[in-house]
């Protein structure tokens, strides 16, 4: 680490955030409001870098950043850094997860309530001179049932204000456990029923290829006439053109929004219609929030120019600099096994075991065990990483594990994964060959041999004849090219599995055309 580290801070935030940076010896400069060419050609002077929501930090920007070891976000959402970027070049990417939670917890809560009286529009009646009390009658919320899609940090902020409004609060999140929905007071529902019986709906999730469009023009015809759709989350989980359609047929009362899809949303439907209240992404904006997220935004760039100290990190976990070439290799194989059974989970998870054998149970396993954790949880909770995992995990009930073994198996190392849900329980193996390339060796009992690439095919069938050629047909006739196709079974006529590597996402219509074929039992598209 250099004797005295450089920061830029590029967006507007507290000053604190700078006060403390040189109160620690670390040399500050303020630059805010920068176009991307010049935040290219300033870049390559420093170590850190702070942003807020308004400056993009992109493979260009990183690509001019010689000297950058760490960007820090003062937030939560990260949709404005090239993680994928910053990790190829070494820059640790950190967050403040838990900053400004019970500021956007409060903003949905106020939204719910704006909607509820028709606040906004009875105010520009009031400005035009107009006298309408018969227009505006608001819905009393006391007694009414919230529907929250999503129930994490701010979900559950959220849940207890609701009840002190004396409201009914239902939930859809699989990976709410029994007992932390108890433990909340809420009643865990399946999505159909939470539409079917809510009178106000938020949505409290990440957005990612799960989320994306999850509240769209078939949840918004199976919710009840007369729902209120609240989003505070992210643009692009509520389908903003079904929305529109929705409200303009009066199926859906009214909608208060916070985040759009395109921010701002210029040229939106929606920004014409009396029965939305909009808002531009005042989730985090209060002088609280901020004040706090600069504090530790600032707290933890200077912890880890200044020590190395890795906190909030969303790319890597806690590691000393000593351990870190070693564990590299063990990290990606944790990562990716993780991965894998998170985007084949579709229930809460109940208890998940992590087994050690071979060469790695002799190795510092906890980042192991926090990297396998944020890829099993990512999926569906916001904010997930290698530090806040466990946490996250332990918040919700799950179980979590370490088992290391003394015995060697049938390869000189071995991490094994074993996710048991309300349903079922899942197990995955993987190891590393000689290239330090990680594998997947067994799933499900079944051996394997597959190398994780970025997109891939799941398949567990019956093992009859046809499938394999179906499969190469169909993808073919999506023009869907195969990298590997691996295969294995548990027996002749029995339970089988394939890893088929491909070199692009695969469409939902794509994997509908594969589901068809009888003799599939499953058939999902994963990414790593």
């Amino acid at each position: 680490m250099s004797a005295q580290p450089r920061v830029l801070i590029a967006d507007a935030m507290s000053a604190e955030a700078e006060a403390i940076l040189a109160g620690r010896g670390i040399v500050v400069a303020v630059k805010t409001g920068m176009k991307p060419d010049a935040l290219i050609a300033e870049i390559g002077a420093y170590d850190g870098l702070l942003v807020r929501s308004s400056t993009r930090v992109t493979a260009d920007v990183l690509a001019a950043a010689g000297r950058l070891k760490v960007i820090g976000r003062a937030g939560i959402g990260v949709d404005n850094v090239d993680v994928a970027a910053a990790t190829a070049r070494g820059v640790v990417v950190m967050n403040t997860p838990f900053g400004n939670a019970v500021t956007t917890a409060e903003h949905a809560i106020a939204m719910m309530m704006t909607l509820a009286r028709q606040i906004p529009a009875a105010d520009r009646s009031m400005r035009a001179g107009k006298w309408e009390k018969n227009r505006f009658v608001g819905m009393e919320l006391a007694g009414k049932t919230l529907g929250m899609v999503g129930c994490g940090n701010i979900g559950s902020i959220v849940a207890g204000r609701a009840q002190g409004l004396k409201m009914r609060v239902v939930v859809a999140d699989p990976f709410l456990s029994p007992e932390r929905a108890r433990e909340l007071g809420v009643e865990r529902v399946e999505l159909p029923e939470l539409l079917a019986r809510a009178d106000v709906i938020t949505v409290h999730t990440p957005l990612n290829d799960a989320t994306r469009g999850l509240v769209g023009a078939a949840e918004l015809a199976a919710a009840r006439p007369g729902v209120r759709i609240v989003n505070c989350a992210r643009g692009g989980i509520v389908d903003e053109a079904a929305l529109h359609d929705a409200l303009v047929s009066g199926h859906v009362a009214g909608a208060a929004l916070d985040v759009f899809a395109t921010e701002p949303p210029a040229g939106s439907p929606l920004l014409a219609l009396e029965n939305v209240v909009l808002t531009p992404h005042l989730g985090a904006s209060t002088a609280e929030a901020q004040e706090k997220v600069a504090q530790q935004v600032a707290e933890q760039a200077a912890d880890f120019l200044l020590s190395g100290a890795v906190s909030n990190a969303v790319n890597m976990p806690s590691i000393s600099a000593e351990e870190a070439p070693q564990l590299a290799p063990y990290m990606k194989l944790a990562g990716q096994l993780g991965a894998f059974a998170g985007q084949l989970t579709r229930t809460g998870i109940e208890k998940v075991t992590i087994e050690y054998e071979g060469h790695v149970a002799g190795l510092n396993t906890r980042p192991l065990t926090a990297v396998a954790l944020a890829g099993l949880l990512a999926p569906m909770v916001e904010s997930v990483n290698v530090v806040n995992a466990p946490l996250v995990a332990h918040d919700r009930d799950i179980a979590v594990s370490e088992v290391r073994h003394d015995r060697r198996g049938d390869y000189p190392t071995l991490i094994r994964l074993t996710v048991t849900t309300e349903r079922r329980t899942r197990d995955v193996a993987g190891t590393l060959f000689a290239d330090s390339r990680p594998r997947i060796v067994e799933i499900k009992g079944i051996r394997i041999d597959a190398e994780p690439s970025a997109h891939m095919l799941y398949i567990a069938n019956q093992d009859v004849p046809g499938v394999i050629g179906f499969l190469g047909q169909t993808l073919g006739a999506a023009g869907v090219n195969i990298a590997t196709f691996a295969l294995g079974r548990a027996e002749a006529g029995g339970d089988a599995i394939a890893l088929i590597s491909v070199d692009q996402a695969l469409s939902e219509a794509t994997l509908e055309a594969i589901r068809a074929h009888p003799g599939l039992r499953q058939a999902d598209a994963l990414v790593f």
